[in-house]
């Protein structure tokens, strides 16, 4: 572990807007509430300060100034997670910090804590190249490493935590620090996959990969033949090779004149899937889900990795949402009908998405250095995501609930980046023995608590 910076606390207001670089805003001022607003627009973000940091060193003025006058600190970058709120908090955004740095001879890119996943692709895919990419370009790449990063292509590749080569942070002590895997770091290993409450992530460097193209895409069956569908998807998604990658997915689509016309308003349960290998054997292993049920659209091609996200179709801009996830040991048809009884296509139901992913493959092999990622043992990861606005938006907490409760007899815990839960929850996602080592490695680096660990943004 190296350390950059050495620093003095400050209690000044005026030393801090001097010191950092970016804005700092308080609730009285023009630009605050844009300064917080995020991706999830679920609840209004609240903090007694807000740093809008332009370089580590911002970071660290922040993590000082909260330090010396008994605050809390939390961060952010895209705010794709829950909002930050309360009193007595400074919250630093990062999402300035959008520096990229690629070596297509060593493949490697290091990348700001504001780098999301479609600023990356532009640079890497002139190069052929690719990091173990998440299903949404609009997440930010950090905080998608740190949670685990679980990737369409992560049946082939594993975990994107896996690939980290080196993270820079500031501590609770207000120090910029580089840690990696060489000497055993003990927040390298908590913060990649434990990754709250350990330190504000600044920069990460990992592995990149030479895929120019997938072939993937997805088929939109009517939602009528939902049970049809899941419990074909079922039998089929166990016999793929690790080269593919699948999930099926009920959609309450709206009536939004920029989907496809087949689309609009419509009930449709949305086969995914991708595969890194040749595309005539890619389109054969797929041929027999093709017969499943009614197909509103299909839309599968060879694709340029950098619009992996296309087969997902994650919403284009900032929505509130609230969601709940939970791992699955197994998918037998008994968990298919119960999956149905709550979310199927005789359910009135506010949650626009539920989608069971096939996990396994070299996602659940060890890590190739070690880290704190939980959930390689499971087979299925299911996720249920609700709009909590309109009509039906006061039953979405109650229908996230129902999902999970029905597939709790198969449920195995959750991975942190889907989970949806509290503090208290993700205590859970990990063994007794990971969740001593997180809480130890948390309580040697922030003795006073510095840092919100109760927050899901804590690194960005």
């Amino acid at each position: 572990m190296s350390i950059t910076s050495e620093p003095i606390d400050f209690t000044d207001f005026d030393t801090l807007t001097t010191t950092v670089a970016g804005p700092v805003l308080t609730p009285a001022d023009d630009g605050y509430t844009a300064e917080l607003t995020g991706f999830n627009l679920v609840a209004a973000p609240a903090a007694q300060v807000v740093v809008g940091a332009t370089c580590a060193e911002d970071v660290a003025a922040a993590v000082r100034y909260a330090r010396s006058n008994g605050l809390r600190v939390g961060a952010r970058a895209t705010g794709h997670g829950a909002p930050i709120e309360g009193r007595g908090t400074v919250v630093v955004t990062t999402s300035r910090m959008t520096s990229i740095a690629v070596d297509p001879v060593a493949k490697t890119a290091r990348v700001g804590a504001g780098v999301r996943w479609r600023d990356l692709a532009a640079v890497t895919a002139p190069h052929g190249l690719t990091g173990i990419v998440g299903s949404s370009s609009s997440v930010g790449v950090v905080g998608y490493h740190l949670g685990g990063g679980l990737s369409p292509l992560g049946r082939r590749f594993g975990w994107a935590a896996d690939h980290v080569r080196s993270i820079e942070l500031v501590t609770a002590d207000g120090i910029i620090r580089t840690v990696d895997p060489s000497a055993g770091s003990d927040l390298y290993w908590a913060i990649l996959g434990g990754r709250d409450g350990f330190g504000i992530v600044t920069a990460i460097e990992f592995d990149l990969f030479e895929l120019p193209t997938v072939y993937g895409g997805g088929i939109f069956f009517a939602g009528s033949a939902a049970a049809d569908v899941l419990h074909a998807w079922r039998e089929w998604a166990p016999t793929l090779p690790e080269e593919a990658g699948t999930s099926v997915a009920i959609l309450r689509l709206p009536p939004d004149p920029n989907l496809p016309a087949p689309l609009q308003g419509r009930l449709a349960v949305h086969v995914r899937y991708t595969h890194t290998g040749d595309p005539a054997t890619a389109a054969a292993l797929l041929a027999p889900m093709r017969s499943a049920g009614p197909v509103l659209l299909e839309n599968i091609d060879v694709l340029p990795t950098a619009a992996l996200d296309a087969v997902h179709m994650d919403p284009p801009g900032p929505m509130p949402s609230a969601e709940r996830g939970a791992l699955l040991g197994e998918f037998p048809a008994s968990a298919v009908d119960a999956l149905l009884e709550v979310a199927g296509p005789q359910v009135t139901s506010p949650l626009t998405i539920v989608e069971v992913r096939l996990m396994g493959g070299a996602l659940s092999q060890p890590q190739r250095v070690p880290n704190a990622v939980a959930g390689r043992h499971g087979a299925y990861n299911l996720i249920a995501i609700g709009v909590p606005a309109g009509p039906l938006g006061d039953q979405v907490g109650t229908h996230l609930a129902a999902v999970t409760r029905s597939v709790a007899p198969w449920s195995t815990g959750a991975l942190l980046n889907f989970c949806g839960l509290d503090a208290a929850g993700r205590a859970e996602l990990w063994t007794p023995e990971q969740r001593m080592r997180l809480d130890t490695i948390r309580r040697r680096h922030d003795p006073s608590g510095v840092l919100r660990a109760d927050d899901p943004n804590i690194v960005g």
